[in-house]
């Protein structure tokens, strides 16, 4: 079995570590965790690795958030793989900060990324895994909300997030996706 793990976000060090790369985080933490490097592809850098029979394609696309569908689209094709062996880990204004919640399928919420992900596969029968990153800001202010870095106090509440996200990814695969719902939503 063969899943593509997708973690959002923006390359470039003007990215690295604000609210909108949440995504590329938990990619990054989930291949540090399985320790396997992350090494440059077409239209991501990718990583590769297997746990208990299961193999996992770790992207972190290369095409900017909104363009992330082309990154998908490739690799769902390249390595043959359904949609419902997707994941995309996603940061979510919606949702207070370090909350996770994941779906077998659902709606792009505004998020450009999703969106993307969308139109180029053809459906939205993907699981996603939001990753809240709260919506303190002032109104007119969201963009330069979510392309900021973390609090150091923000930090703290979310690395244990990560660390629960990280098992989501290997339970998403080893479990199924809705037992991992059932085990990790609350």
């Amino acid at each position: 079995m063969k899943y593509l793990i997708v973690g959002l976000g923006n390359i470039g060090d003007e990215y690295a570590n604000t609210r909108h790369n949440i995504g590329f985080v938990v990619a990054d933490a989930f291949a540090l965790d399985r320790k396997v490097e992350f090494k440059s592809g077409r239209y991501a850098s990718v990583a590769r690795t297997s746990l208990k029979g299961r193999n996992f394609i770790v992207i972190k696309p290369t095409t900017y958030m909104n363009l992330s569908g082309k990154a998908v689209r490739y690799w769902m094709t390249k390595e043959d793989i359904l949609p419902e062996n997707i994941l995309v880990i996603v940061d979510d204004l919606a949702l207070p900060l370090g909350s996770l919640r994941l779906r077998k399928k659902g709606t792009d919420g505004g998020h450009n990324g999703l969106i993307s992900i969308n139109e180029e596969i053809g459906t939205t029968g993907f699981a996603r895994l939001r990753i809240g990153i709260g919506d303190d800001f002032a109104k007119g202010r969201q963009v330069d909300y979510v392309l900021s870095r973390w609090t150091k106090e923000e930090e703290t509440v979310l690395l244990p997030k990560i660390t629960m996200a990280v098992d989501i990814i290997k339970n998403f695969a080893l479990v199924g996706i809705d037992r991992t719902m059932n085990l990790f939503n609350s």
